[in-house]
């Protein structure tokens, strides 16, 4: 069986140092160097485009981002336009999948919605998965609200990037951008959500939940 898997807390930590320290894990755990790991942490705003994202989805000027502090990136991972920043927490998973025995992409990116449905309903918030989108979403009524975006890479079959799960961030740092490309959705947070409930820890509470989430399952034997 595989090593358990890493899980590492970075704090804030800038878009391409986060990309530079993803680069060296595939690296080892490719060369059976290194460990499965997940990173966590959280970015200073910054704007990631996909493999299929649409130029039209961005809905701002490159200059008039950057002179409101907001990077624009290219990333290698499937997906559209989404929004990274202080109040979500960016899980970046790199595991060797034919090593666990998943060499499946679409059983992968189910996996991690399962993963984070858990977390999120450990912190009191009804979550799903909605056929034929990725990602996870309040179950609720009324428009779906989406709360974690999901995008992989895979080099061999070692993934990178991963998840971003929206905590307590303001929904509305996502108006620069069609987020992930889909009309019809809204962005949500588990903190609006909760509303009252949430908590000033809910943060800390969520790195915790996910975590633990996580760990369940890639340890399991």
């Amino acid at each position: 069986m595989p090593a358990p898997l890493q899980i590492e807390w970075l704090g804030r930590i800038g878009w391409r140092e986060a990309l530079e320290a993803q680069r060296k894990r595939v690296e080892a755990r490719r060369a059976d160097a290194g460990p499965d790991s997940l990173l966590l942490l959280e970015h200073p705003p910054v704007i990631t485009l996909g493999r299929s994202a649409d130029p039209a989805h961005l809905l701002e000027s490159r200059a008039a981002l950057a002179a409101r502090g907001i990077e624009v990136q290219e990333a290698a991972r499937g997906g559209s336009a989404t929004y990274h920043g202080p109040g979500q927490l960016v899980g970046y998973l790199i595991v060797d999948l034919a090593a666990r025995g998943v060499p499946d992409v679409h059983r992968f990116l189910r996996g991690i919605e399962s993963d984070l449905i858990a977390a999120i309903e450990e912190l009191g918030v009804a979550a799903r998965a909605l056929p034929g989108l990725t990602g996870v979403f309040a179950d609720a009524p009324g428009t779906p609200r989406k709360l974690a975006s999901i995008g992989v890479g895979l080099r061999g079959w070692v993934s990178f990037h991963g998840f971003a799960l929206n905590v307590s961030l303001d929904p509305t740092a996502f108006a620069p951008i069609v987020p992930c490309g889909l009309a019809g959705i809204e962005i949500g947070s588990l903190a609006r959500e909760l509303g009252a409930g949430a908590g000033e820890d809910l943060d800390s509470r969520a790195r915790a939940a996910v975590a633990a989430a996580f760990a369940a399952r890639w340890d399991a034997p």
